[in-house]
């Protein structure tokens, strides 16, 4: 029988199949010869050892559509990339990361900043303005007042969604609002550090409804865009893609060059200098990891 892998503890594999529940399996041995590593989210083959125990083995890995390392998951719809709005402060460079991650995946991006309560009128504009031209749709909640979350639900029918972003930013809160079938364990802010201590341990796929499914996943600190060449980081920012071809020099970067339409449209306001701070120094990771990599 077929189903779909939802948690993976320790070696044991927890396969959803619908009408029969979930089946604890261990994975053969030809999964480690072939080098291939089962993920939560895998559609999967297994044969049943004992119904009434719910006991299998998984014997089969069905083709994949896609395919995350980090966080590890596969066949994902799209991606919710939920921070918090305050408290503690969004990581932007962060955020930025993940877009760029989730674009070289083709997985389409849903950014919630959470804790929206906390903000005035004009900070939740601003927040919202900074990623308005980023070509993910930008949703401002609060999980606890309970705004803004029945319209994000929505957005999960029907999809595979991972949920990401750092600890702290109440990822398990809006988990436990959107669905009942798991209760997630949420923690508090730590007062030193301002951040969120980390709840969850791992990937764990969950039922929101009958067609659509949450992927909650380890907060992240950090994050690489490994396998990006410096010099393609321009196309990963959509508010550069109506300048490109603009400026002086063909191989613009868009940092130090004169005659840059980009830095022009930055000076004019068009582009947020928020998120052209985050491309200089992601584009200066990129460079510092090249470098080191011919040394």
């Amino acid at each position: 029988m077929t189903g779909i892998i939802v948690k993976g503890i320790a070696g044991f594999y927890y396969v959803y199949v619908a009408g029969s529940g979930i089946y604890e399996c261990k994975a053969r041995g030809i999964f480690r010869k072939q080098g291939r590593k089962p993920l939560v989210g895998d559609r999967v083959r297994i044969d049943v050892l004992d119904r009434e125990t719910h006991q299998g083995n998984l014997v089969e890995l069905l083709p994949r559509t896609s395919e995350l390392a980090r966080p590890a998951a596969a066949n994902i719809d799209q991606a919710l990339l939920f921070f918090a709005a305050k408290t503690p402060d969004p990581n932007f460079v962060l955020l930025d990361r993940f877009l760029i991650s989730m674009e070289r995946e083709g997985i389409p991006c849903v950014i919630a900043f959470n804790k929206a309560d906390l903000l005035t009128s004009e900070e939740a504009e601003k927040l919202r303005g900074m990623y308005m031209k980023c070509g993910s749709p930008v949703r401002l909640v609060s999980v606890r007042e309970g705004r803004g979350v029945d319209e994000l639900k929505s957005m999960l029918t029907g999809r595979t969604t991972v949920l990401a972003g750092p600890s702290g930013a109440g990822k398990s809160s809006f988990a436990n609002a959107v669905q009942s079938a798991v209760r997630m364990e949420t923690g508090e802010i730590s007062r030193k550090l301002s951040r969120g201590k980390n709840t969850t341990r791992h990937a764990e796929l969950i039922p929101v409804d009958e067609v659509s499914w949450l992927c909650d996943t380890p907060g992240f600190m950090a994050l690489e865009n490994s396998g990006i060449r410096k010099e393609e980081l321009k196309n990963y920012y959509d508010e550069f893609l109506p300048y490109l071809g603009r400026c002086r020099f063909d191989g613009c970067v868009h940092i130090s060059e004169p005659d840059c339409a980009v830095k022009a449209a930055l000076e004019e306001g068009n582009i947020d200098p928020v998120r052209y701070g985050n491309y200089c120094l992601i584009y200066e990771d990129l460079k510092e990891a090249e470098q080191n990599r011919y040394r």
